[in-house]
Order: structure tokens, then sequence, then C-alpha cells
């Protein structure tokens, strides 16, 4: 079917998909660039702490600033639509030898992110950096006991604050500042109220630092628990809703941290009842908050039309957050983020104002045969059109999987040089895989040796 015969279909049902299509073109979403360094950052040469884990050993992680500023590239060719940019603090622009630590951050460390963002006239989103850092003591950071621990996070905060208000002075674009802390234990605490009680006083030193609230939206994140923090979390949903509430800030809920038959998409219209705005980080948890790649599934779908069927994608700020360190980020990336979009369009080809006179009237009959006969309609075509007007391609994956990266090679040499001691043939195969992109003239004598060592042990 083409585009102009799904159009007319969709007419016939009460839907513009011209202005569907429109509407879409100017819904922001934060492009989550933690993503492209699995969590990592670039501050510290330790492994990934906090609850939580990336799994996964692909091709490709950005080592850098400038190697995540590449990948960002080649995202944002690939989507549609109007993006910004999710940073972490602990994705600073400086040279390990010259690295400030969390607690003397200032907006000259981003400086070159801002001038990224600014080119590519892109608005920035920020996070404080509360994991995987030495000063995470026993799993505690602002619920520390430990008064000097405690101290070093806040500042953290206050610093983060700052950031993010120079960051929309920049872009003149608001800046989401989402907080999110890791703390908690791993069996039954003795003392569930101390924790809280400290985390509360910890945010009340960070929010005490003027800023123009205006341009920066101060967001507080809950969990259910992390990996090793099972037992206890210290922000619980219901110590971040009372938060919130009592402090005029933004809630942000993240559809994978709360319990496997909780549904964001029921909580958003009560949300909103009782918020000016609301924030989301998009991701699909499988049995757990394991950050899986966002795919066009249900519960992606159900919480696009909770945001369009309340007339409140002004209101509602999504942003992605998932990491799949097992495939091509890329791909991930891309797959991700066009998900997202999907779910939204969908949500916009909707007859919602029928469908809640149809409710209203207590015509559920009617409602049910409206809700089955929307699954079949041509929406496919109108994402085609979408893509063709926003000049992006159809085909991504033959594009994300032959961007060629200058650094993977030195990675593969050193990577396949691992595998031929431990003889794992598998690995092995995906490393020369992902060669396969790069001519011979490309290649360096490292990756022709690769080659030719593979085929020794082949054989």
């Amino acid at each position: 079917m083409s585009y102009l015969e799904a159009k007319e279909k969709y007419a016939k049902i009460g839907v513009d998909t011209d202005k569907a299509i429109k509407t879409l073109k100017n819904v922001p979403i934060s492009l989550h660039c933690w993503q492209g360094d699995d969590v990592i950052g670039f501050d510290q040469k330790g492994a990934l702490s906090g609850g939580i884990q990336t799994t996964g050993n692909y091709l490709g992680r950005a080592r850098t600033p400038d190697e995540l500023m590449a990948d960002i590239d080649k995202v944002i060719s690939l989507v549609p639509g109007k993006m910004k940019l999710n940073l972490h603090a602990a994705m600073q622009f400086l040279t390990r030898a010259n690295l400030p630590n969390r607690n003397v951050l200032g907006p000259k460390h981003f400086a070159k992110w801002v001038q990224f963002a600014k080119e590519r006239n892109m608005g920035i989103d920020f996070n404080p950096t509360f994991f995987s850092h030495p000063m995470v003591k026993d799993n505690l950071t602002l619920s520390s006991p430990d008064e000097n621990v405690r101290a070093f996070w806040v500042e953290h905060g206050k610093r983060c604050l700052k950031i993010a208000e120079y960051f929309a002075n920049e872009t003149n674009t608001p800046c989401i500042m989402n907080i999110w802390i890791p703390d908690g234990y791993k069996d039954i605490p003795a003392d569930r109220l101390a924790p809280r009680a400290r985390f509360k006083k910890s945010l009340d030193e960070i929010l005490s630092v003027p800023y123009d609230k205006n341009k920066v939206y101060v967001t507080l994140e809950s969990k259910v628990f992390g990996i090793g923090l099972e037992s206890y979390t210290v922000g619980s949903a219901e110590f971040c809703m009372n938060y919130v509430a009592n402090n005029s800030i933004t809630p942000l809920m993240d559809n994978g941290h709360y319990h496997p038959t909780e549904l964001v998409s029921d909580k958003i219209s009560s949300m909103l009842l009782f918020n000016e705005k609301l924030a989301l980080h998009i991701t699909r948890g499988v049995r757990w908050d394991s950050d899986h790649v966002v795919i066009f599934d249900d519960e992606t779908k159900e919480i696009a039309k909770e945001i369009v069927r309340t007339n409140a994608l002004n209101r509602v700020f999504i942003a992605t957050d998932y990491f799949d360190a097992s495939i091509n980020r890329i791909s991930a990336w891309v797959t991700g983020i066009r998900s997202v979009e999907k779910a939204l369009l969908y949500a916009l080809l909707e007859p919602s104002d029928t469908m809640k006179e149809l409710q209203n009237k207590a015509d559920f009959t009617s409602l049910m045969v409206m809700h089955e006969k929307l699954k079949t309609m041509p929406f496919g075509d109108v994402w085609e059109e979408y893509l063709e007007k926003t000049n992006t391609p159809a085909d991504y994956l033959t594009e994300a999987k032959n961007m060629k990266k200058k650094y993977w090679r030195i990675d593969n040499e050193r990577h396949f040089n691992s595998t031929v001691r431990q003889g794992n043939v598998q690995t092995q195969q995906q490393i020369c895989t992902v060669l396969v992109g790069m001519s011979e003239t490309e290649a360096t004598s490292a990756t022709c040796l690769m080659k030719t060592r593979l085929q020794s042990i082949s054989t």
C-alpha cells in the first residue's frame, strides 16, 4: 500500500496522518550516551559498579569522548526527528593524565560537549555520576553514614547543578538534570530509616544551590534494586515520590525500575495530575532492570499512547536508557530510539477523541472493535513516509555494521592475541566478522596477521 492509500484509510477513522508526522518531527528524544561507552565513562580505570552490569564484549566500545562523539554522529544520521544529548558526569572531556575528581567538576570540563551540541542544534540533559568511583563506600554515596563520603557526593551534586545550568544557557534549551543513586544493601538491613534520612538531608543540601528553575529541571529517579543491592534500596519509589512532591522538583520514572507486575504506562496519568512535568527513561526490562534495547513492544506503545492521550507531549521529557554490549552498539542505539518514535507515531495515529467518547458513552463493544481495527491499519506506510520526510534511510543495519573505527584495529589485535591464548574460536570469528567491511588497503599488517592466525587455527 502507498502512503496516499494509507492516508486515505486513516482519514476514514478521523486521523490526519500528515499532522501526526508533523507533530512527531518536533518531539525531542534525549539520546542516552552511555550505550556507546557501556556506562563506564572516561574518568575511572576501575570496573563498573553501583548495582549496574553490562553484559557482552562486542567490539567497538567508545573509550574516549572523541570516539563517543563519532558514534553519536552516526546515530544522529540514522534516526529521524529531534534529538537531545543525555550525558553523564563521567563523560568529561579531558585526558586521563589531567582528570579532575568529581567533586571539583565545572563547566569548563564539558565545553567541548557544548560545542558539539551547538553545532548540531541539540540541547543537553545531564546526570551526576554516583557510581563506579572509589568514594562509593559500602555501596553508599549520599546516604552514607561516613560524613566525608556524603560531603564528597553532595559537592558533586552541587557542581553538576551548575554544569546543567551552563548547558541550558549555552544551548538555549532547558536541561533535565537527573539524580539517581545506587545506594542500598545486599541483605536485610537493621535500619531502613536512617539511610533515607541521610539521603533526604544530602538532597536538601544539593538543592540549596541557587539555580534557574526555568532552565534546569531537577528530576529524581527511584529504583527497586540493583545487583548486589537486592534487599534494600534507599531511593525507593515511595521515597522519591514524596521528596519530589515536597520539594517542587520533577519525578522521573524508568520503566525498568519497578516490580515486574507494575506498568509505568498505568502510572503516567496519575503522575500528570499532580505534577507539572514528568520525565521518563524508556528501557526494556527482561524479568528485572536488565536495560535491554527498546523494541516496538506493547509497553513501549502503551507509554506513548498515554503521553498522547493525555495531551502531554509538551509536559513529558522522553529519554532512552539501555545498554547492550553483546551486539553492534550503533544498531542498538538506533533500534531503540526508532522504536520509541514508532510508538509515538502509532499513538498519534489513534482517533483518541472518538475512543474517549465511546468510553464515556459506555459503548465498550465499539471501543474494543476500534482497538482491534487499529492493529491492522497501515501504520508501516506512514512510518516510511516519516522517514522519507526526515531524509532518514530505512535501512540502518548496513550503515551501522559498516561504520569503520580506526581504534577497532588496536582492540582487535589485542583482543585476538588474548583469544588465541585462550582458544576462544567464537570470539576470534566475531573479530574477523567486524573486519569484513574493511578493504585490504585499509587493513593494517596487524589485522592481516589476525586473519592468517585465524586460518591456521581453523585448519
